[in-house]
């Protein structure tokens, strides 16, 4: 089968996604990886992960041997349709909520506005005290 060079879709590929008939695609072709499940050195979950999407750059992210890729070629069934493969999207960060420095110059007086007081209080409370205990 591996002479064929047949194209597959990604929802046929998908279809193949358990440890009894396990397909990947990467860089475009499709793998038929089920035997290799259980020789695989990162093991069986790591490839089934990888599996219903376009797994490139999960391949590439670990950095395999030149003998991993070697391998690759007795588990090649086919091509994949490229334009079943829905196209990659930037991440864009949700929008922030505008930071307001004039709110936190607000809320600084308020809570000076509240302290201070107790503080004015709490040293005369404390003078009176240390004055009648050194007079008696």
């Amino acid at each position: 089968m591996a002479g064929d060079k047949k194209v597959y879709t990604l929802a046929e590929v998908s279809t193949h996604s358990d440890r009894k008939d396990c397909w990947l695609v990467i860089d475009g072709k499709v793998y038929d990886v089920t035997k290799f499940l259980e020789d695989h050195p990162g093991g069986d979950e790591v490839l089934l992960a990888a599996t219903g999407k376009d797994a490139s750059n999960d391949f590439e992210d670990i950095g395999h041997s030149s003998t991993a890729r070697a391998m690759m070629d007795e588990f090649y069934v086919g091509d994949i349709d490229s334009a079943s493969i829905p196209a990659n999207r930037m991440y864009t960060p949700p929008k922030q909520p505008h930071y307001n420095q004039d709110k936190t110059t607000d809320f600084v007086i308020k809570i000076l506005q509240f302290l201070v007081p107790l503080l004015i209080l709490g040293l005369a409370f404390g003078v009176r005290f240390y004055t009648k205990s050194s007079t008696t």
